[in-house]
This record gives structure tokens, sequence and C-alpha cells, in this order.
């Protein structure tokens, strides 16, 4: 028996993935090429791999044994890859990076970073795909490498599989209204009153459940702004209290921050593929340099000398967060 380890590389693609479409885009292949390739593994192992009479593709008992094997051949790839970049070779091949709209800045100045280190890296910057709510999809399922998104603390998104991540930002919450009201000393003086929050899942949307739950005010309503800028405007506007993070607080005029106290906190998170061995050369590059490019921005929003302390950075590659 004969198997292409080129196959077992796209089975395994298959098992972490969970389907045809999204091993494909992680490979950066169709998905009839997929198909095609485990159509043939099928008939060089001579036994059934992949069980269709469900509504999804599971892999059988064999699929799975043989999944796992292209597990460790990816895995002993990357571990080539990371040695060579050790004794000096090109770190080099494509890197796919998502972040949210806030954080795209920041992305293209570590790529920008990166053009000057590694000519052979090829990185993409893409912000359509990390959501506010903290959705990993893009990540799980291979449209990305790397990908960069808000989430609450307390209720951070299960990390998937084949991953790792590292918070880059840490900021507390703080409890803002629209210049002119009275600015709040406590929670019940909140009954009643309009709230400008993020969308459903969001960190903010979370932050703000948890409040209303503990304190047991009722908001009169819920604006909702999926963007900082959107909701300077509601602000701006006097449409109703807001959650920002204690750095967006900091430097947005024309509103007045309380001091009521905010359980949690408002993580900016890299999430980034790993495998055996860690990330692979060109991810281990690019996730270091967003690390050089989010401490470049802090140092010059701290410089503006309007944040009650200094920027919380997390360091960078080290011992990663699971």
């Amino acid at each position: 028996m004969e198997l292409d380890p080129k196959r077992l590389l796209v089975l395994h693609a298959l098992a972490e993935t969970g389907g045809v479409a999204p091993a494909a885009r992680r490979l950066k292949v169709t998905p009839s090429a997929v198909s095609q390739a485990l159509a043939r593994l099928e008939q060089q192992a001579r036994l059934p791999l992949l069980d269709r009479s469900g509504g999804r593709i599971e892999l059988t008992a064999a699929g799975r044994a043989l999944a796992a094997r292209g597990r460790r051949i990816a895995d002993e790839l990357d571990g080539a890859a990371r040695d060579l970049a050790e004794s000096g070779g090109p770190v080099a091949g494509a890197v796919a990076i998502g972040a949210v709209p806030r954080y795209v800045p920041v992305v293209c100045r570590a790529v920008a970073v990166l053009a000057e280190r590694y000519p052979g890296l090829r990185p993409t910057v893409r912000e359509d795909l990390a959501a506010g709510a903290a959705d990993l999809g893009a990540l799980r399922n291979g449209l990305v490498d790397i990908l960069v998104t808000v989430c609450d603390s307390v209720e951070a998104p299960p990390t998937p599989a084949g991953t790792e991540y590292q918070i880059r930002i840490e900021e507390q919450y703080r409890v803002v209204v629209p210049a002119g009201w009275p600015v709040p000393t406590g929670f019940a003086e909140l009954d009643g009153v309009a709230w400008i929050t993020g969308e459903p899942g969001s960190a903010y949307a979370r932050a703000l459940d948890r409040l209303v739950a503990a304190h047991g005010f009722t908001p009169a309503r819920l604006h909702v702004a999926t963007t900082t800028q959107a909701a300077q405007v509601m602000l701006a506007a006097g449409l109703g209290a807001a959650l920002l993070s204690s750095g967006t607080a900091a430097t947005m005029r024309g509103i007045a921050v309380s001091a009521l106290p905010v359980p949690g906190a408002r993580h900016v998170r890299c999430y980034y593929r790993i495998g055996v061995d860690g990330p692979s050369p060109a991810v281990q590059a690019t996730v270091t340099a967003l690390h050089e490019a989010t401490l470049l921005a802090a140092e010059a929003v701290a410089e503006l000398g309007v944040l009650e302390q200094d920027p919380f950075i997390k360091p960078g590659l080290g011992t990663p967060r699971r």
C-alpha cells in the first residue's frame, strides 16, 4: 500500500476544518481538488475514510487515524521550515492576517516592518473577517493564519484547536455619558436611560449585560454601534450612555467619564496557528512584528498625556495562552 503524504495533509485539513470547502480555503486549492485527493486516498487505503451518510462529512476510525498521521506530517514540515529559519534560511511564503477595523493601522505598520525584514514574506490583510463578537470562524476555517480581534475577558470565545493566542492590549471598561448629562454616581441613576452598546456577542454588549444583571437597572432602549466612530457620533448626539474602553474614553471628546466600577476588561487578542513545535517561521515573524507595532502605537497615545495610565501591553512571543 502506497499512501501519498500530500493527500494525508488534505485529510488532516478536512479533519481540522470540518468540511471540503473550508479545507480548500486553508490549503488554497479548489474544493474539487480536495474531493479528488480524498477519493484517491480512499482508493489507496482500500478503506472508507469518510462517512457521508449524515448531514455532514465525518471521519471513520481509519480516517481519524490517517488524519493524525497527516497532522504529524504537517508538524514535521513546519519544524523543517523553523530549522531553516534558525539556520539563517529565509522567512518566506504567504501569511494571511485578519483584523478588526480599529487595529488595521497597527497591522499595516507591521506589514511595512515585515517588508523590510523578510522580502520573501507575502502578508495579506483582511478587515472583513474579524467580527466585533470575536468570531474565530475565519481562523478555524483556514481563511487566515492570524486573527486580531476584540473580546471580553470574562466571556471570551473558545480557542480553536491548533491555535493559540496572546493578549495584545488589556483595557478596563468605563461608563460614559454625553457631555452635559449629569455624571452618574450609582447605577440606579441609569435605570430607564437609553444606552449605546455593541453588536450582540461583542465585548461591550457582554459587559453591559453583566452590569444590567448585577445592578438591576433597565435600559430604556439600546442603540447599536459597531465601530468607535459610530459610538462617538451617537454620544455627541446625546442618544445614551455607553461603555467604552479606558483608552477610548480618555481620548474621546464630548463625553463625561464616570467612576462607576465595571467588572472584566476589553481584550485585543492575537490568535495564530501553531504546529506541534509552535507557530511557523512566517507566523512567528508576523506575530512579533504585530507586537512591535502595537508597542509603537501605544507609545504614541501615551505621549498625548490623556490616559489614566500607560497602556497595558502584554509581552510578545513567550508562553502562549490557550
